[in-house]
């Protein structure tokens, strides 16, 4: 095969993506894993650009492609066509996805500023060692809060969940969710100034 043919090959869309849109929301409606695979090939490119333009990261626009096509897969059966096309749904849900994303960005922002106020990594004159010893007193501090200011503070630190997405997989209710964070937080500033003090006694 010359490189003239190769070249056109690869212009030509597989055979799947040829197919009407309404025959692919067909096969999207009876599970058709092919069908939606060529869903895929068809808007996942569409997307991803949203995606990237939106958030300026091309991880996180991969992980927000990724969930676009998790949740039309699981919400198929949501789909009406008598509302719009296809392409239009998925782009809904891509923006959809792309404010849970930035909303999660927020959220990580402000867990940063809520660690900072326990580790100040930025004081004067410290090296790099004291700065890692500030993080094994944070982990360390968390291991020692009772077992759900622990499970609570670890969720929204290192699973990114807001308060209302930890009491929907606790089944605690908001208020306590929002306390045990609040006294756990509280805690943890306490333990690490303790620490700070005995060091500087030592």
């Amino acid at each position: 095969m010359t490189t003239k043919t190769r070249s056109a090959a690869a212009l030509t869309p597989p055979v799947e993506t040829t197919r009407n849109e309404e025959e692919l929301a067909r096969g999207l409606h009876a599970s058709d894993e092919a069908a939606f695979a060529a869903i895929y090939r068809r808007w996942g490119a569409l997307v991803h650009t949203m995606a990237n333009r939106s958030l300026g990261d091309t991880q996180e626009a991969e992980d927000v492609t990724q969930q676009v096509f998790i949740g039309a897969w699981r919400g198929r059966e949501g789909f009406r066509p008598e509302r719009g096309a296809l392409g239009a749904w998925l782009v809904g849900i891509t923006r959809r996805k792309i404010v849970d994303a930035l909303a999660a960005r927020t959220r990580r922002l402000a867990l940063v500023d809520s660690v900072s106020l326990l580790v100040d990594v930025s004081r004067p004159g410290e090296s790099a060692t004291d700065a890692v010893l500030e993080q094994v007193l944070l982990v360390d501090g968390l291991s020692q809060l009772p077992r759900r200011q622990q499970e609570v503070l670890c969720m929204a630190f290192y699973e990114d969940l807001t308060q209302v997405q930890i009491a929907e997989r606790t089944g605690m209710p908001l208020g306590t969710v929002k306390s045990h964070s609040r006294r756990g937080l509280h805690t943890l500033r306490l333990a690490i100034e303790r620490s700070r003090a005995n060091d500087a006694d030592a």
